[in-house]
């Protein structure tokens, strides 16, 4: 019997899991994609693609030319040119989509938020009175802080922002989640910030700055995602794998289980 292959649009600890679980499949082909723009990603098992498609087009000339029996779409919540570009491949050559997004945070009791649709929005919410704010939105969209020059910014992310996209009052810090709670208390306090700003990427393992914001009293401008393709939209493994089961067919049983 033929295998099957699965694509899986990756860049998230997500989609690393279900790559581990899936390559257990001895009837299953599993491709991960991954973007490219992290230079030290995280070791994937099963094969591995690095680099764009080419837009719509471009990935459903891929689709095609290896066979892919379905995709699934993990990459990170804010991806959205990449979901929107997945969804047109999927129409362009049929082949079934399921996007894998994890559930968004929600503000509790004790949180100050304010939401942002996008990162000028969220620039301009900092207000004129110069503030000590953290910047946890990756690296991608730093430069659109260079308008609110007036405040001073930390900003942390995995690999380096270029130098000339930083605020001009900017100190980096490069890190890789999971942050825990007390870390992140830590690190707010010694560098005295006011203000936390943050993309809703939900999940457990950068939620620690929110919980900290909270305990600190500090206000966060939350930037709020993208909605969802009209894909079947699933929230974590287990009803990722539900799925991947009721697309494929009779499912071959993980080795081991």
């Amino acid at each position: 019997m033929a295998k099957q292959t699965l694509l899986i649009l990756g860049g998230t600890g997500e989609a690393r899991r279900l790559a581990e679980r899936l390559c257990a499949r001895s009837s299953l082909r599993v491709i991960t994609s991954l973007a490219g723009r992290t230079r030290t990603p995280e070791a994937l098992q099963g094969e591995v693609r690095v680099g764009g498609f080419g837009g719509a087009e471009g990935l459903a000339r891929y689709l095609e030319d290896e066979g892919i029996d379905l995709m699934m779409d993990a990459t990170h919540p804010f991806a959205a040119r990449m979901a929107r570009n997945a969804a047109e491949a999927a129409s362009l050559t049929g082949v079934p989509l399921i996007t894998l997004m994890r559930p968004a945070w929600q503000p509790v009791a004790g949180d100050n938020w304010q939401i942002a649709s996008g990162m000028a929005e969220a620039a301009t919410l900092l207000g004129s009175e110069p503030r000590r704010v953290f910047l946890a939105i990756g690296r991608q969209e730093v430069q659109m802080f260079r308008a609110a020059a007036q405040h001073h910014y930390l900003v942390r992310s995995v690999e380096p922002v270029e130098p000339s996209h930083l605020p001009a009052n900017a100190a980096c810090i490069l890190a890789r989640g999971p942050f825990s709670e007390d870390d992140e208390i830590a690190l707010l306090a010694d560098h005295r910030i006011e203000i936390v700003v943050a993309k809703n990427s939900g999940g457990a393992a950068t939620y620690g700055k929110i919980a900290a914001a909270r305990r600190l009293d500090l206000p966060v401008i939350m930037i709020d995602r993208p909605k969802p393709t009209g894909a079947a939209v699933v929230a974590d493994i287990e009803d990722a794998m539900g799925a991947i089961n009721t697309h494929l067919a009779a499912p071959v049983a993980e080795r081991g289980a």
